[in-house]
């Protein structure tokens, strides 16, 4: 069954990853405006941060899972062929609206699929499980901007977003070979109390609170990326198109230290895991402005991105291990739109911060907010009564 699992997971991926670089190069090439770029990368997630724990709290009580991914898949591949029709021929605010229609379902890609581990797969099963999780995430970041930008400058930005449209549709079907689960929580319970269950429960457990703080600014950060990296070409004499191989890079590093250390959180506490990556993370990009050859760069991502390896599979373990099965759902869902909504921020952000300041202090900028985002996950492991007796 985690075959099956895999296959539909890392096709509904893809796709998504697909969306988020194939958005920003539409618009850049259409408009050539890297804050509408931002904000419609924006309003791709934002929506994310209502409807996360809206649909964690449904899919907790709901034996319609498959339903809810494949609407998601179906949604965004109508919303695509609507972005061609509609991107540089009508008002700016288009594309921004049409792109938070295909937002609204976002967190069932990651937090949807993910909450399903524990329910297919045995307890002591769930490590090998969690790696693999996080090689599918890595196969789609990996995959997904490349297959972008080869399409884009191999074919046009066009024919990227028509691909995008035929993935949504194979992981239909691919949906639909998985198995009906039955609900986790009891349909007794208030649908409101449900909804704010997951939140709850990330904030009030100090360990899954640190994972949870640092994997959320963490994607903030990657949002910020997401923009630069494509104005940052222009310095290394190459296409935008070309910012794709770097995230194929990054994740090929990070996909690789992913399978091989995924196990680091069964031997320490997958919050320490979790910290201990992204700062690194955070340490290697110092080096990135220095550097003003494109081939240099890439073998420079790959390193990059073996030093965050081991944080997904970590971050799935700290939800699992922290959190009651009947609130995998909504503890899965709601930190995905956390990060999501937070990586939409992170992209509008740059939209107007890279064009100020340019790429290469900006690139400094995301190399501090790393190792910060780390450090503030630690502070945010302590509880106010730890803070108080310690002074």
């Amino acid at each position: 069954m985690l075959p099956r699992y895999l296959t539909a997971a890392t096709l509904a991926r893809v796709g998504d990853e697909m969306v988020a670089f194939t958005l920003v190069l539409l618009v850049l090439d259409r408009t050539g405006s890297p804050a509408l770029a931002g904000i419609t990368g924006a309003a791709y997630a934002l929506p994310a941060i209502i409807t996360g724990p809206l649909l964690g709290a449904w899919l907790d009580r709901t034996a319609y899972r498959r339903t809810a991914l494949a609407l998601n898949q179906a949604v965004l591949g109508g919303v695509m062929v609507s972005m061609l029709a509609a991107v540089g021929d009508s008002s700016h605010w288009v594309a921004p609206a049409l792109a938070a229609v295909a937002g609204t379902t976002l967190p069932l890609v990651s937090g949807g699929f993910t909450s399903m581990l524990t329910s297919l797969v045995r307890t002591e099963q769930l490590p090998r499980a969690n790696s693999l999780e996080a090689a599918s995430f890595g196969a789609a970041t990996i995959t997904g901007p490349a297959a972008a930008a080869t399409i884009a400058a191999v074919a046009s930005v066009e024919t990227a977003a028509m691909v995008i449209v035929v993935i949504a549709m194979m992981s239909i079907l691919a949906i639909g070979r998985l198995p009906v689960l039955p609900a986790t929580a009891g349909n007794h319970d208030p649908f409101l109390s449900s909804v704010v269950g997951g939140l709850a429960q990330l904030a009030r457990n100090p360990r899954l609170r640190a994972s949870t703080v640092t994997s959320t600014l963490l994607m903030g950060i990657i949002g910020m990326l997401l923009i630069t990296l494509p104005l940052h070409m222009a310095s290394l004499g190459m296409p935008r198109s070309a910012a794709g191989y770097l995230w194929t890079a990054l994740e090929l590093g990070s996909v690789t230290t992913a399978l091989l250390l995924g196990r680091l959180s069964t031997r320490w506490r997958p919050e320490h895991v979790v910290m201990v990556a992204v700062a690194a993370y955070g340490l290697a990009f110092t080096a990135w402005p220095l550097v003003s050859n494109f081939a240099v760069l890439l073998v420079l991502a790959a390193a990059t991105g073996l030093l965050a390896g081991p944080m997904i599979p970590a971050m799935f373990a700290a939800r699992q291990q922290y959190s009651p099965l009947e609130l995998q759902g909504r503890v899965s869902t709601t930190a995905a739109s956390l990060r999501v909504g937070v990586a939409a921020l992170g992209q509008a952000a740059a939209g107007v911060l890279v064009p100020a300041v340019g790429t290469h202090t900006a690139l400094l900028v995301i190399a501090g907010s790393l190792v910060s985002a780390s450090a503030l996950g630690y502070i945010s492991s302590y509880s106010p009564k730890q803070v108080a007796h310690a002074a």
